[in-house]
């Protein structure tokens, strides 16, 4: 038995050196809480606790036969009103053995992260990517961890960045993960894996923050019966988006010229009637001799890493939300007043399970104040 109850909420639990199995009942029978971190453009990780008696299995032949050892995979699913949705599919890296001299105090505390660690090991020298784009690039990468499930979702890059094999050849330095984030981040694009939608599955997504599509279940505030939000706090940072100032250089006569900002909206659609102004302007160093493709590409990057100037945060119970809140995608959010109401996109999702609770603390994001529209999907 693999799973854990909370009244509506069932937790699975699976563990193995590749592929992943349902863990030994007393596994489950010891699992004090799991922890689980999603974070748009970031590794995402977890952190399971376990009750570690000094007489149960755990102790006595699971943890000294490796079971709980660095790099072993660990899938969590929760199923919520029969929904099953997939929190975490990643590998351990972590562990720690609390001792006391108290009954059932002892404690193994793992913490993991998710498969993109995995990229992350192997440090490699001045690969080559002959007429290669970035997107090609970033697709060969991540076909090298078919045997994990990870299938690539790569969207090609907005400016053509294709150089003739005569000019210019890029190379790959270092490890596959920092190779494929610097160039998400050139183009103003994110890496992340997204696990499921079954056990033992990933999408590795490469492209821009996803912030179209049915927004999920609205976060209710301040509505009486209606409320499943005890509290939301908003923040609107005036000097948090940056105007980029690039030059580049024409090669026909060699005169530098500044390039127009690009609008950011062609990577992120607006969520808000309102988008706040950008009061700081910022010079991109080291711009004159690229190609005018990737200074395009990084102007437009560095315009859209500021753009986010309005966040919430706050704290459901998901049995009282009735849902599982999914990061990286669009909610709508009532009751906050006419400035704060309306669309936002989930920056980052940490989910709190233990027996007989499940809460989520969560942050949101978007450009400015006011909404688009008049109402958003309860």
């Amino acid at each position: 038995m693999a799973d854990v109850t909370t009244g509506p909420i069932h937790l699975t639990l699976l563990m193995g050196p590749q592929i992943p199995v349902p863990v030994p009942a007393p596994v489950t029978d010891a699992l004090l809480s799991a922890q689980v971190t999603v974070a748009s453009g970031q590794r995402s990780g977890f952190q399971l606790a376990f009750d570690l008696s000094k007489a149960g299995l755990i102790n006595t032949t699971l943890l000294p036969a490796g079971f709980f050892d660095p790099k072993v995979r660990v899938v969590l699913a929760a199923t919520v009103q029969g929904t099953v949705t997939v929190l975490m599919d990643g590998v351990l890296i972590r562990q720690e053995v609390g001792v006391s001299n108290q009954p059932g105090q002892s404690t193994l505390t793992v913490t993991g992260e998710d498969l993109t660690v995995l990229m992350d090991l192997e440090e490699r020298a001045a690969v080559p990517y002959p007429a290669m784009g970035p997107a090609a690039r970033v697709a060969a990468i991540v076909s090298q961890y078919a045997q994990y499930g990870i299938t690539p979702l790569v969207i090609p890059e907005l400016v053509p960045q294709t150089p003739m094999p005569t000019r210019r050849i890029d190379f790959q330095k270092g490890t596959d993960l920092a190779y494929v984030t610097d160039l998400a981040k050139a183009n103003g694009y994110v890496f992340y894996l997204d696990p499921g939608p079954l056990p033992g599955m990933s999408r590795a997504y490469w492209g821009p923050e996803v912030r179209l599509g049915v927004p999920q279940h609205a976060l209710n505030v301040n509505m009486d019966a209606l409320s499943n939000v005890d509290q939301l706090t908003f923040a609107f940072d005036g000097t948090a988006r940056e105007e980029p100032e690039a030059r580049v250089q024409i090669p026909a006569t060699r005169v530098s010229a500044v390039l127009p900002v690009p609008e950011v909206s062609v990577l992120r659609p607006p969520l808000a009637l309102k988008p706040a102004p950008a009061l700081k302007k910022k010079v991109i160093a080291d711009t004159a001799k690229k190609d005018p493709g990737q200074v395009v590409a990084e102007t437009l990057a560095k315009a859209a890493e500021s753009a986010d100037a309005v966040t919430g945060s706050g704290q459901l119970d998901v049995v009282r939300y009735g849902h599982v809140l999914r990061p990286r995608e669009l909610v709508g959010v009532r009751g906050a007043g006419l400035t704060y109401d309306g669309l936002y996109f989930v920056k980052s999702v940490t989910h709190n399970l233990q027996r007989g609770a499940y809460t989520q603390n969560f942050t949101l994001a978007r450009e400015g104040l006011i909404p688009l529209t008049p109402a958003v999907v309860p």
